[in-house]
């Protein structure tokens, strides 16, 4: 499309053009002026934005329906959206990754900060897992696949179409193979353990990459000690620590199947004689654990988002202080508790309060000794503070 057929879409006198012009992304519904002829634009269309003096800002994808109501796609406002377009952004991409990782295991696009607004892929060897949530991916999803192979090599490219930010582009749920084809849990090696990612029916891509520097940090503190990972997902944390010699590693979680994923990593690694798995609510298993009176070396819980935004940030707080509370009696005395937060709304220090209120109702005092981010292969632009989502914080806990 030239730049003369694209529409164009304007800021209203009150919107920040200066944090645009310095490289916030976003346009948010009361920054636009919604005129008729905006509003008839389709979902992840294309345009022009320009700032109340109509001074061209950049190339838009815009979405009435979206509260993101704009999403800065390039600065050229000439740009072309096509295969080579993606290809170039790929490769920028890849050059970053391929030098942090060895082996093709990563977060190839982390959305924003990668220049694919509202795009993330991550990559399991062969098998490339995207997940178009924003409308302007969706539409150019061909085009993104074919420079994906293109720059990549992959053999096979699955759409996660799931989760929450789908449904606020107002786009439908469906996890398809677009590519090749994908026969069972596919393993993957991170810190020394082996985890069996599902990529088509497992929550989100599969796997989470992001916690790979946490898992490494908990699993140097785990040599020789008994662990409780809780939430663990696929093994997480769990697997990790058996990797860095603990004695024994119980994981919870919700999920039956991936619990069965987690044990079948364990074996893959040699070390199911010191696996185990429970299956349950993890509120009800901390309090049934502290019950039976267990006690453990070693205690990471990694619940999932408990405040994904504003609205729920109250609530996911006390939720994250009842964590700290129901876990903190179950670290043995100089022993270490790591609490996670994937929550967009909680930032840092919020969630570092809530977790120390926690330790201590439950009657423990405590030092922190590490906080933890998303690994490299998850970069955040820095105008765009919502893209530090995952907080990781160890506290060692009295005697």
């Amino acid at each position: 499309m030239s730049v003369s057929s694209y529409p164009i879409v304007r800021l209203r006198p009150k919107a920040e053009a200066r944090a645009i012009r310095h490289g916030f992304p976003w346009v948010y519904g009361d920054e636009l002026v919604t005129d008729r002829r905006t509003q008839g634009l389709e979902p992840g269309a294309l345009a022009i934005l320009e700032d109340a003096e109509r001074r061209t800002l950049g190339l838009v994808t815009v979405n009435t329906r979206s509260r993101i109501i704009a999403r800065m796609i390039d600065r050229d406002p000439e740009a072309v959206i096509d295969q080579a377009w993606f290809e170039l952004r790929l490769k920028r991409a890849l050059d970053l990754r391929e030098r942090l990782y060895a082996d093709p295991f990563y977060r190839l696009v982390h959305a924003e900060a990668d220049g694919l607004p509202g795009v993330v892929i991550d990559r399991f060897g062969d098998v490339a897992v995207v997940q178009p949530n924003a409308a302007w991916a969706e539409i150019h999803l061909e085009a993104l696949v074919a420079a994906l192979v293109a720059v990549t090599g992959v053999s096979a490219v699955v759409k996660n179409g799931s989760g929450r930010s789908r449904g606020l582009e107002g786009l439908a749920e469906e996890t398809l193979i677009l590519r090749g084809e994908v026969t069972g849990p596919v393993p993957v090696k991170m810190n020394g353990a082996v985890y069996m990612a599902d990529l088509i029916g497992g929550q989100k891509t599969g796997l989470f990459y992001d916690q790979r520097p946490n898992h490494a940090f908990a699993a140097s503190l785990a040599r020789g000690q008994k662990v409780l990972d809780v939430f663990s997902h696929v093994g997480g944390f769990g697997l990790a620590a058996l990797a860095g010699g603990a004695a024994s590693a119980l994981s919870v979680d919700g999920s039956a199947a991936a619990l069965e994923l987690a044990r079948k990593g364990a074996e893959a690694m040699g070390a199911s004689d010191r696996y185990a798995t429970r299956q349950g609510d993890a509120f009800a298993t901390l309090e049934a654990l502290a019950a039976e009176g267990e006690q453990f070396g070693v205690v990471i819980c990694d619940p999932p988002a408990f405040a994904p935004a504003k609205p729920a940030l109250e609530a996911g707080l006390r939720a994250y202080e009842r964590v700290a509370r129901l876990a903190a009696p179950l670290v043995a005395p100089g022993g270490i508790l790591v609490l996670c937060s994937c929550s967009h709304a909680a930032d840092l220090s919020a969630f570092r309060n809530a977790s120390a209120r926690g330790i201590g109702r439950g009657g423990r005092r405590s030092q922190v000794l590490y906080t933890g981010f998303a690994g490299p292969d998850h970069p955040v632009l820095p105008q765009l503070a919502e893209g530090g989502y995952l907080k990781a914080l160890a506290f060692r806990l009295d005697g």
